[in-house]
């Protein structure tokens, strides 16, 4: 009991540690396994012992026999559903050819370039080789998310490695399931037309059980025939039926089954599909809490000797250095992508969850079955993934500044709320060449915001994911544009230390705008205008519209005249570099303008005639 209790213990602290260093929640977990398991066998109990003993032995330990692996299959089996649910179809064709070549040509050259290495380094078997290379094929996002959320990127290689790592891991999942599928269907002799058609068997029942019940749970759900407090529990557990059921009829065919399920769900736009999601965080946060502690501590101190030389140097060195940057350069070949661009995501391949999770299940099962050189897979990949998540975790950023990737100045703008009024100050700013991002509740207007090309997030404001966003890591300006004052100033009080360095404001109250005395200091373009006046005035003049200025002077005359004026509302100084500059609800007290600035506004044009010492760019004010 005490055990069972510790690794809980443990491994919510290992995921609190990870969360309050900004480092992936595995390196923790790893190490902490590590600690408790051969290492404190090994130097610091006494009678020889590790701490936490994962396998039931000299009446000490958690699970009798092979029923860790029974746990870890179920676990895996979950973490696997969960890989197959963020995998849109779509978005495969829609996130560009860089990221569609690195899930193919990149996928390919580490499968069959690690093998060669692990093959020629190691001198493994032919299929452990290529059992190896394909586990460590995988960069999941949970390991890169972390990593990346604190170094302010340009927007296009944030979204080359978030995009790699999401729909990597089932693809890589997938691939090594098949593999030690190859390989268990072939240990009984050679590989012969009976262990092809077994393969084929394991192929076509997971598949087809993944395909069927996920429509299955699907219909039964859209129907109502379950109630919404048992909806969840009642996916996981159709989760853990078709993994069993699967695995009943084809042997090892269930971890095929769940991914394939995971993927259909993923694809079907449900609406219980987001709920569904949110309910696997959780589980997945507990899940990989435990199955990581129990797997590091079930290491021997004999299996970490059999890598302990400097072939496995080498090897991590092939993989890291030589490998994934051959991949990442024919992936971007004929790209936009520039050199430095390149070498950083080359850089940044942190092996993950996946990989570690799977390495272990299937080292042990095939360790247990007697396969040759089996007793290399787990140690190799923890390797691998403990490896890369050092280096990546400790010099991704040094190494963003060495390679110019490093963004100096975070000029990116989170607007909170996508009404039209924000759809139409971000395309302004978007076609301004403005990194901006829209988030909102509101399903209707995220869509709508995407029509326009826009970036636009459907989250819950008062939901911490959005501080993990690797979106947002240029974001330097927040801008809280709903209709809902209680909402700004949350948005404020709680983001502005992460996205509005540079500059948080908020629409002012319909109270605030009434009480001349009360115009709070973030408070956004003008003391007289709340969000039912920009609202309105967008409905009758939905345009933005450019006005050059001669001096302070010049601007302070116009901003009056915007005052007093319901249908003309100031948004942006333009300086002569292009650059745009908020101004606040104190518009009178902005500096620095000298002549050939412009002010950006919302609403009809001004009237040059009650402007006599405005100069005109012609038609485009009348």
């Amino acid at each position: 009991m005490v055990e069972l209790a510790g690794i809980i213990i443990l491994g919510i602290l290992a995921q609190w540690v990870a969360w309050k260093l900004k480092i992936p929640a595995i390196l923790p977990l790893i190490l902490i396994g590590l600690l408790v398991g051969p290492v404190a066998a090994e130097f610091l109990s006494e009678d020889g012992t590790k701490w936490i003993q994962p396998i039931y032995k000299d009446g000490k330990g958690l699970f009798p026999d092979t029923n860790l692996f029974y746990f870890v299959s179920l676990a895996i089996s979950i973490v696997l559903f969960e890989g197959g649910l963020t995998l849109r179809m779509g978005e495969i064709k829609n996130v560009g050819p860089i990221i569609t070549k690195l899930i193919t040509i990149g996928v390919l050259v580490t499968f069959f370039g690690a093998a060669l290495a692990a093959h020629f380094v190691f001198h493994l078997t032919w299929e452990i080789s290529f059992l190896f290379s394909a586990l460590i094929i995988v960069t999941g996002p949970t390991v890169i998310t972390p990593i990346l959320r604190n170094i302010p990127l340009k927007k296009d290689i944030s979204a080359v490695l978030k995009w790699e790592g999401i729909l990597i891991d089932p693809i890589g999942a997938l691939v090594a399931v098949l593999v030690f599928e190859f390989i268990s269907v072939g240990t009984e002799g050679e590989y012969t037309k009976t262990m092809l058609i077994d393969f084929g068997k394991i192929v076509l029942f997971g598949s087809t059980f993944g395909f069927t019940f996920a429509h299955a749970l699907n219909f039964t759900i859209n129907r109502k025939w379950v109630p919404h407090y048992l909806l969840n529990v009642f996916a996981l557990a159709a989760v853990l039926g078709v993994f069993v059921l699967s695995d009943s009829f084809a042997h090892e065919s269930g971890l095929l089954a769940v991914v394939v399920m995971g993927m259909v769900l993923g694809n079907s736009n449900s609406p219980y599909l987001k709920e569904l999601l949110y309910f696997k965080e959780s589980l997945s946060v507990l899940l990989i809490s435990i199955l990581f502690i129990l797997l590091a501590a079930n290491i021997n101190i004999e299996e970490l000797m059999l890598i302990y030389n400097w072939n496995t140097v080498i090897l991590f060195a092939l993989v890291v250095f030589l490998i994934r940057p051959i991949g990442v350069f024919l992936s971007t070949s004929g790209s936009k992508l520039k050199l430095n661009e390149k070498l950083f995501i080359s850089w940044v391949g942190p092996r993950g969850i996946v990989a570690a999770g799977i390495a272990s299940l299937f080292g042990l099962t095939l360790a247990d079955k007697g396969v040759e050189d089996a007793e290399y897979i787990t140690p190799l990949v923890f390797m691998i993934v403990l490896g890369t998540v050092l280096l990546n975790a400790t010099t991704a950023r040094l190494f963003a500044k060495i390679a110019g990737v490093f963004l100096t100045k975070s000029t990116g703008i989170l607007i909170v709320g996508a009404s039209k009024v924000s759809r139409l100050l971000g395309h302004y700013l978007e076609s301004h060449g403005r990194h901006v991002v829209l988030i909102d509740s509101n399903e209707s207007n995220i869509e709508k915001a995407k029509e326009l090309g826009l970036e636009a997030m459907s989250t819950n404001i008062y939901s911490d994911t959005l501080m993990d966003n690797i979106e947002l890591s240029d974001v330097g300006y927040l801008m809280a544009l709903t209709g809902n004052p209680d909402i700004n100033k949350f948005a404020i009080n709680k983001f502005s230390n992460q996205f509005g360095e540079n500059g948080s404001f908020r629409l002012v109250t319909t109270q605030e705008m009434l009480d001349d005395t009360n115009n709070p200091k973030e408070g956004l373009f003008s003391h007289k205008d709340d969000f039912n006046r920009l609202s309105e005035l967008t409905r009758k003049h939905p345009s933005i519209q450019e006005i050059d200025l001669e001096s302070k002077a010049h601007y302070e005359e116009l901003i009056k005249i915007s005052n007093n004026d319901e249908d003309i509302i100031p948004l942006f100084v333009k300086d002569n570099d292009g650059e745009l500059h908020i101004i606040s609800s104190y518009n009178l007290e902005f500096k620095n303008i000298e002549a050939g600035y412009q002010l950006v506004y919302l609403g009809k044009p001004f009237d040059v005639e009650n402007v006599p010492t405005v100069e005109t760019k012609g038609s485009k004010d009348e």
